[in-house]
């Protein structure tokens, strides 16, 4: 008797998915065996309107790329943009631009930690581990004035400065998720269900994460000893030892699982504290910005003609911002890859052969940001002919037409 196969689509919009993308899957049974991912559900348009404005526009602009990674951009934006400018932040800000960005990846890791715990049904987990995320939130609203959105960065430095009542909150802060992290250790790595539901899900050999360019956690759980503040240090990272955390280093053996990558997740919030302890005691005195009339900046990029390439480790993985100066105030050219853009790629090889059920588990266990992979969708007829803006607006109008009928 012939095997039935059944079609099983997931998204644009679903429950288990924070933001619209597409997952079809064919299956047999419970076994998923075929699988094809569509995006481009949440094309923005961000680059062309980057270089539609000034610099300083452009760079609160690629904060607003995604919210929960709301520095990474800003970051590796203005690093870029030194580099392309010949402009160096003084130390003081770079310690901070430092500060502020491990700040970001300590509530940005226990905010998967909980949403791998909800998408496996453990919302007694989600709720707690998110309870303790309120104390980094409420210190960068203290430190910047936003939750998200901190608008602390700016080429040649920073706009804000720390002062001792900051300090002070974040020590008080460092001495909270020391204790925080040890008890996640426990609720996450020693417990029996989540590390039955974890172990051997959503893994990725060290070959398949080399082939597919996988970054940031994904990569480090496989066994590759990967990450931009350790090969390539800027700001106060090139005085810090920064080294890739890796689950051999921690336990001696590497599956490059779901429950690996908790585990990578879980000690980089210890390696973040560590490096934020650092900063704030070895935080130097002086100016936070090399250039502090906006106007004199915006004149100095004007006179400039040159590019760069550069690059930020993000929670997610490395983020890089290419631009290119040619005689106006912004950018002529601006180009973005974020680490959810490699990422996405390991759907395929993570879900055939896996189980119907593991599905929520695989799209959360790359922290996915669908607005990070912002791109152009390139239509195109049967013939191969790419269709230009007339013919796509007509067959919008025909389709929205068509909807209309049908509704009456």
């Amino acid at each position: 008797m012939a095997k039935s196969t059944y079609y099983i689509p997931v998204g644009p919009i679903h429950p288990a998915l924070k933001e619209p993308i597409r997952v079809e899957a064919e299956v047999e049974g419970e076994k998923i065996v075929k699988v094809d991912v569509k995006r481009g559900f949440a094309h923005r348009g961000i680059e062309y309107m980057g270089m539609k404005r000034n610099a300083i526009q452009t760079l609160y602009l690629s904060e607003r790329i995604c919210g929960i990674c709301s520095i990474s951009h800003p970051y590796a934006f203005v690093i870029t943009a030194e580099k392309a400018l010949g402009i160096e932040a003084p130390p003081r800000a770079q310690y901070i631009r430092t500060i502020i960005a491990e700040l970001e990846r300590i509530h940005s890791h226990i905010l998967w930690l909980g949403v791998i715990a909800h998408e496996m049904g453990f919302d007694t987990l989600l709720f707690w581990t998110w309870k303790g995320r309120e104390k980094v939130l409420d210190l960068l609203e203290f430190i910047t004035g936003n939750r998200i959105n901190y608008s602390m960065y700016m080429i040649g430095g920073a706009r804000r400065d720390l002062k001792e009542k900051h300090i002070r909150a974040i020590k008080d802060a460092i001495d909270y998720y020391w204790k925080f992290t040890e008890h996640m250790k426990e609720i996450f790595l020693s417990d029996p269900v989540y590390k039955a539901r974890t172990r051997n899900v959503a893994k990725v050999s060290k070959d398949i994460a080399l082939k597919l360019n996988l970054v940031g956690p994904i990569a480090r759980a496989a066994g590759i000893r990967m990450d931009v503040r350790q090969d390539m240090p800027y700001d106060a990272y090139a005085d810090i030892d920064v080294r890739a955390v890796v689950p051999q280093d921690i336990v001696g053996e590497v599956y490059g699982d779901a429950y690996d990558v908790t585990m990578v997740r879980i000690y980089e919030i210890e390696q973040s504290l560590d490096i934020i302890e650092y900063c704030v005691d070895n935080l130097p005195e002086g100016k936070i910005l090399a250039i502090p009339n906006y106007v004199a900046l915006l004149a100095k990029i004007r006179r400039t003609k040159g590019e760069a390439i550069g690059a930020h480790e993000a929670p997610r993985g490395e983020v890089i911002h290419y631009l290119k100066f040619d005689g106006r105030d912004g950018p002529s050219v601006w180009k973005v890859i974020a680490p959810s853009y490699n990422n996405i790629n390991s759907w395929g090889p993570l879900l055939i052969g896996a189980e119907v059920a593991d599905i929520p588990i695989v799209v959360a266990y790359i922290d996915p940001c669908m607005c990070c992979n912002d791109r152009v969708a390139v239509v195109k007829t049967k013939d191969g002919n790419e269709l230009g803006y007339t013919e796509i607006r007509k067959k919008c109008l025909e389709k929205t037409e068509k909807i209309r009928r049908e509704l009456k």
